[in-house]
């Protein structure tokens, strides 16, 4: 009989098991909303109160308005939490800002703060802890790079890879060119040899010297000892990392005087 104590006894595990499984789920979906409550955390101004994006409007008309169409207004809108804050996700509470009429030092500029930024983008947080990063927070901030306001949040994003080396360029003038001879691999933007953020490479490389090479150079390899790249055995230097170092390819962004960009 399905109501026998044997029968009983040995359903009281599974009972168990259930038990135990919702309790799991329960505690998922509570750490999930714990997550989600706390994605978006504003700076803390002490006595200010939140007001909306309409008393930032007020004086800030053209930045609320180009914020309407940027890569950060699209994510806040995601947000039940965020879409009421607006603004004062990043800035904080405007409430003292906006009674001071706009002094400074009221409002929390994200700008001199890169754990505003940080809050969402902890991975990127992570990168500039690798053995070689932008110096940010120090001569660079996250703001020099991307744009919270308006358009793509990279700045130059979403038009082409050259427009967006752009950015790079500002600081990096010596490597722009123009070059005679041009390495190709520029042409699709900086990124695709360098990590912007950080990386374990030296010269935010976003691999080892030989190995990112290969990535686009590898030729064949006809035998153990036999790697060719454009027509020429490359093995033995490819072993030693070299490729642009002792007398190779030195002028890796480009070069005036050789088409396999030695000097």
């Amino acid at each position: 009989m399905n109501d026998s104590p044997r029968s009983t006894a040995r359903s009281r595990p599974w009972s168990l098991l259930g038990l135990i499984a919702s309790a799991l789920v329960i505690a998922f979906l509570a750490a999930c909303n714990l997550t989600y409550d706390s994605y978006f955390s504003p700076p803390q101004i002490p006595g200010a109160t939140f007001t909306g994006v309409k008393s930032c409007e007020e004086c800030h008309e053209e930045i609320v308005e180009e914020f309407e169409g940027a890569t950060h207004a699209k994510l806040l809108n995601e947000s039940h939490h965020a879409i009421n804050l607006g603004c004062e996700a990043c800035h904080g509470p405007a409430s003292t800002h906006n009674e001071s009429g706009g002094e400074v030092g009221t409002i929390h500029n994200p700008k001199s703060d890169p754990d505003t930024c940080y809050q969402c983008h902890l991975d990127v947080k992570g990168s500039f802890n690798l053995a070689h990063a932008h110096p940010i927070g120090d001569k660079v901030s996250c703001n020099d790079c991307h744009d919270p306001h308006s358009g793509a949040a990279i700045k130059g994003g979403g038009v082409a890879a050259m427009k967006e080396a752009e950015t790079c360029i500002q600081c990096h003038q010596a490597q722009s060119g123009p070059y005679v001879f041009e390495h190709e691999a520029t042409r699709d933007g900086c990124t695709v040899c360098h990590s912007p953020h950080g990386s374990p490479s030296d010269k935010l490389l976003k691999t080892s010297n030989q190995m990112l090479c290969l990535q686009c150079h590898f030729q064949q390899q006809t035998a153990p000892d036999v790697i060719l790249i454009g027509g020429r055995n490359h093995a033995s230097w490819v072993s030693r990392g070299t490729c642009w170092t002792a007398g190779c390819h030195e002028s890796v962004h480009g070069s005036h005087v050789n088409s396999s960009l030695r000097y």
